[in-house]
């Protein structure tokens, strides 16, 4: 015990010789600052603007390297969410989360101006926005099971929706298939109708104006393939 106290006593011996020599070469400093300060004023003065200076450019290339990482973290996580998705987990998907891809897959592709507006009241429409042309579009999502098809009725709303909104186009967007009936409605009235085997290319890395070469095709018909490949050269993803 009396060694341990001996050993604490030291310490403090040493730490306050230490802390009367700091003072002590903080006192010359001071006054050696204050007998030529005349002559090194201009070298301090320099010292603390490179500091100053220094100080703002590391703090600007850190917030700079912060905004890339969050910038790059989100597009990462937008590309996963609008160009990655397999239809199986799409099937999955709600209404409302089935719009949201919709919408990523227009933003991908270039569109601006665009936004969900379904729900309730939503006249028609479940996304809105402008094609990469300047035309404006009008979507509705349909997120069906592949069982299911889709009539002519449908289309008939969507049209409502086309001239509420004063949209350029309307697009039809589903998991599932058109009726024969429905499918020649949408082609008479110039409508884009994008059934579940031509969301799977748009989904994976065909763009929305590359599926409008297309429209009326597939369904499960091969043909369709190799006229999408001839129209995807024209209008590739951007």
């Amino acid at each position: 015990m009396a060694a341990r106290r001996g050993r604490g006593a030291a310490a403090r011996k040493r730490r306050a010789i230490r802390l009367k020599q700091a003072s002590a070469c903080g006192a010359i400093a001071v006054a050696l600052l204050s007998m030529f300060w005349s002559v090194v004023w201009p070298y301090v003065t320099g010292v603390l603007l490179l500091s100053c200076v220094g100080t703002i450019a590391w703090w600007l290339w850190r917030t700079d390297r912060l905004v890339r990482k969050r910038d790059h973290a989100w597009r990462q996580a937008d590309m996963i969410d609008a160009g990655r998705r397999t239809l199986t987990e799409v099937d999955a998907m709600t209404g409302t989360q089935f719009e949201e891809l919709v919408a990523n897959l227009c933003r991908r592709d270039g569109c601006v101006e665009v936004r969900r507006v379904g729900g309730a009241n939503d006249n028609g429409a479940d996304v809105v926005g402008r094609l990469p042309d300047g035309r404006s579009m009008v979507i509705q999502c349909k997120r069906y099971a592949p069982t299911s098809t889709i009539a002519s009725r449908e289309l008939r709303d969507l049209l409502g929706a086309r001239v509420h909104f004063g949209a350029d186009l309307a697009v039809f967007v589903t998991t599932t298939r058109f009726s024969r009936p429905s499918e020649k409605f949408a082609l008479q009235h110039g409508i884009l109708a994008v059934h579940r085997d031509h969301l799977g290319v748009w989904n994976g890395e065909a763009s929305l104006m590359s599926l409008a070469e297309i429209n009326g095709a597939g369904q499960g018909n091969a043909r369709h393939r190799t006229r999408w490949k001839q129209a995807y050269s024209e209008y590739p993803p951007v």
